[in-house]
């Protein structure tokens, strides 16, 4: 696999919050996008989510609570956990989760 540049990859997505896969390690998808800003609604899964921010800040909403993950920090949504984004939300965000999710 070559080397890849995510600020890169992120910045060229057509749409922000619309992830690419960048490739598959044992079971799991690693994925890329671009974070704008924007809000969005909570959503449940029922496996593990590890988003692990590149650049920027990713603010969510756990259980009522907020948490903001920094660059270089990584938050794992664990399953059956509804977690939403918060407004304010920006910059590069990488997702791990399972192959066919």
């Amino acid at each position: 696999m070559p080397l890849l540049n995510l600020a890169d990859l992120a910045d060229s997505l057509p749409a922000a919050w619309k992830s690419r896969v960048l490739a598959e390690a044992g079971d799991c998808n690693i994925k890329v996008l671009k974070m704008d800003g924007q809000s969005s609604p909570a959503e449940t899964h029922d496996y593990n989510e590890a988003l692990i921010v590149i650049s920027g800040a990713l603010r969510l909403s756990v259980l009522g609570e907020e948490i903001e993950v920094a660059a270089g920090e990584m938050y794992l949504a664990p399953a059956g956990v509804p977690h939403a984004v918060a407004a304010g939300s920006h910059g590069v965000l990488m997702i791990v989760d399972p192959i066919g999710s």
